[in-house]
């Protein structure tokens, strides 16, 4: 089966801005499978954002095949595996992780010769998955008056500058700079309303904006790392050769933003969000470039944010069903108990009186 794939973004070396656009060739068509959807089941105090997947153990993940934008024939998907993807969130904070196997492969501050993930979602109703969002207007006249409804919410994680298991994305200094960009480790808020036309939250063609900030945390692991206390940035590359293993990148973000600008995805609890995964991988040692992604599905795929009421109600439901067997078993020993006072009073001899003859 073919799927054809969009352009997520090229961020790999640009705190978004103009770039080379990509020009597909040929007419896009997608073949979605219309099944696939994930959900966010409701797991407090689960999930610590590290880059380990021990606390996901009990997570039910969805895999998916990956297959590249510019030739998605079948014959072409990723050969070391599929990507698991699972998500939960606590309330008030979202919670991903990505699993995907591959070769360790990793250049200090040379993003495109490491791997590289990003998520996107719909913001505006008339966002699109392909072409990012799917405005047509060109870059010198993209604005949020003439790709109004074509928002979509972007956070893009390319390693080459991330310490393993340490924590990324918003940052006191970024965040006071009122943007959505990472100095120290490249895990950035963006938003887009087409491949052409993209920028960190907070900046955009008419001027920049201080409220913004980024809202992502995140990390990552390779299971080849044989120390688990720890690394700090002297330890790079921090595995020797190009071992096999699996990638885990993890994440959060709360439900809810202070966003006012139209440039974060708004999550709530009982409904339905619409989001895709992307991932770069340097093939054969070559860079990787921004239109030369993988990605999880042709379309937008459901991701369901779940109340909590069901396991509230088996709780609810277990509960009752044990205050009941208790009531039950108290009810029991009670009619027991009297049941044995009854038989005892009525099987005692009665005593007669003892009247001397002399009185009859």
């Amino acid at each position: 089966m073919l799927r054809a794939l969009p352009v997520l973004l090229a961020l790999g070396f640009v705190l978004i801005g103009r770039v080379n656009s990509h020009h597909e060739s040929g007419d896009w068509s997608c073949e979605s499978d219309s099944e696939i959807r994930l959900e966010a089941q409701f797991r407090p105090g689960l999930v610590t954002v590290d880059g380990h997947a021990d606390d996901w153990e009990d997570i039910y993940g969805s895999e998916y095949s990956l297959l590249p934008a510019l030739d998605p024939d079948d014959d072409q998907e990723y050969k070391a595996g599929k990507m698991t993807v699972k998500t939960v969130h606590d309330g008030r904070d979202v919670f991903f992780l990505l699993q995907v196997d591959g070769e360790y492969k990793y250049s200090k501050s040379e993003n495109n010769k490491c791997p590289s993930v990003a998520l996107m979602f719909q913001v505006g109703e008339d966002a699109t998955y392909h072409n990012m969002g799917g405005c047509k207007e060109e870059p010198d006249s993209c604005t949020n008056k003439t790709c109004k409804g074509h928002e979509v919410d972007i956070m893009h994680f390319s390693i080459g500058n991330a310490i393993p298991g340490r924590l990324y994305g918003g940052n006191p200094i970024d965040n006071r700079d009122g943007n959505g960009g990472d100095r120290f480790g490249h895990l950035v808020d963006v938003y887009a309303w087409n491949p052409h036309c993209r920028h960190l939250d907070g900046i955009g063609p008419s001027g920049n904006d201080s409220s913004a900030q980024n809202d992502w945390k995140g990390a990552w692991w390779h299971s080849s790392f044989d120390v688990h206390s720890g690394f700090v940035e002297e330890d790079s590359p921090y595995a020797s050769g190009n071992p096999k293993g699996t990638y885990y990148f993890e994440f959060s973000r709360p439900l809810r933003t202070t966003d006012r600008l139209q440039q974060d995805a708004q999550f709530t609890i009982g409904r339905s969000s619409k989001m895709a995964v992307a991932f770069w991988y340097p093939v054969d040692g070559k860079p990787w470039h921004g239109s030369g992604h993988y990605s999880i599905n042709c379309d937008w795929v459901p991701m369901d944010i779940s109340s909590g009421s069901s396991m509230l109600s088996q709780s609810s439901t277990s509960s009752s069903g044990s205050t009941a067997s208790v009531f039950a078993l108290l009810l029991s020993v009670v009619s027991l108990c009297a049941s044995v006072f009854v038989g005892y009073r009525v099987l005692k001899p009665k005593g007669v009186p003892f009247t001397p003859m002399e009185n009859l």
